[in-house]
């Protein structure tokens, strides 16, 4: 009996989802073969060429292996994935932050050429549509008036900020383009934010681990962080919060729910709602970081905490810089009810933010087939995140403790107690690998035997090779 497909998905996908759900269920083990390409064709009543190509889709992730003259086998399945990291307890108490050290010597080589990159957390450039990008830029040059050297509004491209209310739609919202103000990337969004709910000495909550640049703007502002524990699935620990809230004098939160970096936890939606109705009830603004919410691997996207806001209370920010063009620096805030005072921070600090990015964004995001380009990346970024769990389990010790995350591009690593990862990073940048040490993600005394894997980069020779020898350094600490 032929099996029937249903979908708009492409028919190899369908094929090849089927047999992933087998896999995943042992209904077809580790060491099987799978049927030959012809009875494949058979049973889906598809083309030999579509039956190749659904082959090819799950070889290309790492789940079978094709063995010559005797076709393909199961490889890997995902119950074969490690334990997921602990969920650390900060202490109790509000911390000064001080990690601007640290992270100025990550910075020194995180971004260098000739290495072996899983620092640096972007998509790698062969991913994205630079081509399409080029030709917006040359169009908004030869389409403004003034060849984009003017000022552009505070607020920012009145055609982009339309682009960005449609973007909206995708996790529910119903935005105007007057309720949106570009900024220089989703950190100048968050800034902007804490600067117009706290002053200097005030508490913000935040999640631990978080990333280390919310870090930089806290400390920057001369305030303080109380810590709230994070599960690595499930996101802040909302029991957690409630009693820091009845502890401590919190101004505001600082969370990123969708795939937090360095987590890649995505807080289930009703955990949002509730979220917003804690922070409702206390008058707490929260500033969410929704940087890498377009990124899931699922079928759909996850919604914001936005989407639950009815008092204005949630300070939405994002930006294309995760899915589109990091150098670009696009980003936007919707403020709710502190629009006014963010939109005269935004003109305090840096007027506007670039013109000819702006348009060139605008453009594209109007004609360059946004979403089929966000659904070529989902599907290259999920491929390599299975590639590089594969990986770990290969060449890493056996007690080491990874995250599943559903979107984004980022891996947390728990490692043996021996292993300090400062240590360790700088043993690697010997070897021309560079990673990042967990300690930076937080302001206590965590995390210092975790490190931080970006999976941005397609899988290669010198991904392989760079997980391997990391492996080795690891196993010697121990």
């Amino acid at each position: 009996m032929k099996a029937s497909l249903h979908s708009n998905d492409h028919l190899y996908i369908q094929v090849a989802e089927g047999l992933e759900k087998m896999i995943a269920e042992e209904v077809l083990k580790i060491g099987d073969k799978l049927p030959s390409v012809r009875v494949l064709s058979d049973q889906y009543g598809i083309s030999m060429g579509t039956a190749f190509q659904a082959y090819y889709h799950l070889e290309g992730r790492g789940l079978i292996e094709s063995r010559p003259k005797s076709g393909y086998y199961v490889r890997f399945n995902h119950n074969r994935f490690p334990d997921l990291p602990n969920a650390v307890t900060p202490d109790p108490v509000t911390h000064d932050v001080s990690v601007k050290e640290m992270i100025a010597s990550i910075y020194t080589d995180i971004a260098a050429t000739g290495i072996t990159n899983f620092a640096l957390a972007v998509p790698d450039a062969s991913l994205l549509p630079g081509a399409k990008l080029n030709k917006s830029v040359v169009w908004a040059l030869r389409n403004s008036k003034d060849q984009c050297m003017d000022y552009e509004h505070t607020q920012g491209n009145i055609e982009l900020r339309k682009q960005i209310a449609k973007l909206a739609f995708n996790w529910g919202g119903n935005v105007k383009p007057d309720e949106i103000i570009v900024t220089s990337g989703c950190l100048e969004a968050i800034s902007l934010c804490l600067k117009a709910v706290t002053k200097p000495g005030d508490t913000v909550a935040i999640e631990s681990p978080t990333y280390f640049g919310i870090y930089q703007a806290i400390e920057s502002l001369g305030l303080k962080v109380v810590e709230i524990t994070t599960d690595p699935i499930n996101g802040v620990d909302l029991d957690h919060l409630q009693k820091a809230i009845k502890k401590f004098p919190i101004k505001a939160c600082v969370f990123i729910p969708n795939y937090n970096n360095p987590l890649g936890s995505c807080m289930p939606d009703e955990n949002k709602k509730k979220l917003v109705e804690i922070i409702s009830r206390n008058n707490i603004p929260l500033i969410e970081d929704d940087i890498y919410g377009e990124l899931y691997f699922g079928k759909t996207r996850p919604r914001t905490c936005k989407y639950y806001d009815t008092k204005g209370l949630v300070m939405h920010c994002s930006s294309l810089s995760k899915s589109l063009s990091p150098g670009y620096r696009i980003g936007w805030v919707m403020p709710g009810k502190f629009f006014d005072t963010v939109k005269q921070l935004k003109r305090i600090q840096n007027i506007s933010s670039p013109t000819l990015t702006q348009a060139a964004m605008a453009h594209y995001l109007k004609y360059g087939r946004y979403e089929f380009h966000l659904k070529n990346l989902r599907k290259a970024l999920h491929t390599q995140s299975l590639r590089y769990v594969q990986a770990i389990i290969k060449y890493f010790p056996p007690d080491t403790k990874v995250s599943r995350p559903h979107g984004g591009f980022i891996l947390w690593l728990e490692l043996n107690k021996n292993v300090n990862a400062f240590r360790l990073r700088t043993e690697a940048m010997k070897h021309h690998i560079s990673i990042v040490p967990g300690k930076i993600f937080s302001s206590g005394n965590n995390y210092d035997n975790c490190i931080r894997i970006c999976f941005g980069k397609p899988w290669d020779e010198d991904m392989d090779y760079g997980l391997m020898m990391l492996g080795k350094m690891i196993r010697k600490m121990i």
